[in-house]
C-alpha cells in the first residue's frame, strides 16, 4: 500500500487538496461528492437550505435515542474528532470566528519554511500551545469516549487534534493523524523526545544523538502526513460500519474523507457539531450540539 497526501498541521484551506494511491483501489468519492456539496452547504449555513430530511426530521431527544441505537448496534464503530472535542477544555479551535488562524499567520509558524527562517519564533509559539495543551484537563467529551470504549461500542478514535487529552481521558485506541504537540523530533536523524515540561525558548532545543535542532513532531502546512497513521485510520475505517464524526469542521483533508470511506461500504454516520458543515447531509443522524453535551446523553441512552 502507498499513500501519497500532502496537507497541513489542522490546515486552514477549504480546498482539499492531496493525490491518493492505494494498492486496495479506494474508491474515495470522498473529495468529489463531499465538495460537490458546497453550495447545499453554505445555504444551510445561510439560513436558505436545509440537509437530507432524515437528518432533520426528528427532534433532539429522537436524534440522541437514534444516535445511541446505531451505535450499539454497530460491529466495529468508531469515532473521528477534531478541535470541537478539545475546545472544551480550554485549547484553541484554529478556524472559526476565534481561530488561532485569525490571530497568527500560520506561514510565519506553521511550515518548514517558517522554521529554517526564524527557528526561535516557531519555537515560542508552540511553547506557548504546548503549555496550554499540559495544563488543560479532558473535557466530558473525551470521557465518554473512554466510557464507550470501556463498554465495547466504540473501539478506535481518530483524532485530527495534536494534545493528548483522549490518552489522558482513559482511552487506548488511538490515531493521530496529524501527530503530537508534546513530543519533538529530530530535524535529522530518528531521535525524538516528550516534553515532560514546557520548554525554555530560547535557547532552541537541541538533538541529544547527533546535536541538530528538534521539531515539534507535528504536520505543518504543505508536509505529507505521516503514512503509517494515515494507512491504519483508512483501513480501521475500512472496517467500521459506523462512525461518530465530532467537532470537526469536515473540510481539512484526508481527515474529511475518513467518514465517507465508512459511508461508501455501507455503514453509518452519526455527526454532532454545534455548526453544520459539508459531511452534514451525508450523516444518518446530525445532532446540532456540543460534544461534551451530546456523547453525555448518548452515553446515558447507552446505558438504559
Amino acid at each position: 500500500m502507498s499513500v501519497a497526501f500532502s496537507i497541513s498541521e489542522d490546515s486552514f484551506y477549504h480546498e482539499p487538496s492531496f493525490s491518493l494511491s492505494l494498492e486496495d483501489n479506494i474508491h474515495t468519492f470522498s473529495q468529489t461528492n463531499l465538495m460537490s456539496n458546497v453550495s447545499l452547504y453554505n445555504d444551510m449555513e445561510d439560513g436558505r437550505g436545509h440537509a437530507d430530511a432524515r437528518v432533520f426530521a426528528g427532534t433532539y431527544e429522537q436524534d440522541i435515542a437514534r444516535a445511541a441505537s446505531l451505535i450499539s448496534s454497530a460491529k466495529h464503530a468508531i469515532a473521528l474528532t477534531g478541535a470541537g472535542v478539545s475546545v472544551e477544555s480550554g485549547i484553541p479551535t484554529f478556524r472559526g470566528r476565534d481561530g488561532l488562524w485569525n490571530k497568527y499567520n500560520p506561514i510565519e509558524l506553521a511550515t518548514p519554511e517558517a522554521f529554517a527562517r526564524n527557528p526561535v519564533l516557531v519555537w515560542k509559539w508552540y511553547a506557548w500551545r504546548i503549555g496550554l495543551v499540559m495544563s488543560a484537563v479532558p473535557s466530558a467529551a473525551h470521557s465518554a469516549l473512554y466510557d464507550m470504549e470501556k463498554m465495547g461500542v466504540i473501539k478506535w478514535v481518530i483524532t485530527q487534534n495534536v494534545d493528548d487529552l483522549h490518552e489522558r481521558a482513559g482511552s487506548r485506541n488511538v490515531v493521530h493523524l496529524h501527530g503530537i504537540i508534546l513530543r519533538a523530533r529530530c530535524t535529522k536523524c530518528d531521535y525524538s523526545i516528550w516534553w515532560n515540561d514546557v520548554p525554555k525558548i530560547p535557547p532552541i532545543p537541541k538533538c541529544e544523538s547527533c546535536g541538530e535542532p528538534l521539531r515539534p513532531d507535528v504536520i505543518w502546512f504543505g508536509e505529507p502526513l505521516n503514512e503509517e497513521a494515515l494507512s491504519k485510520a483508512w483501513g480501521i475505517a475500512q472496517s467500521s460500519d459506523l462512525i461518530l464524526v465530532i467537532g470537526t469542521s469536515a473540510v481539512v483533508y484526508p481527515a474529511a474523507a475518513i467518514p465517507l470511506v465508512v459511508k461508501e461500504n455501507g455503514g453509518k454516520i452519526v455527526e454532532i457539531n454545534p455548526d453544520v458543515t459539508p459531511l452534514t447531509p451525508y450523516a444518518d443522524v446530525y445532532i446540532k450540539e456540543g460534544a461534551s453535551y451530546a456523547l453525555r446523553k448518548i452515553l446515558e441512552a447507552l446505558k438504559k
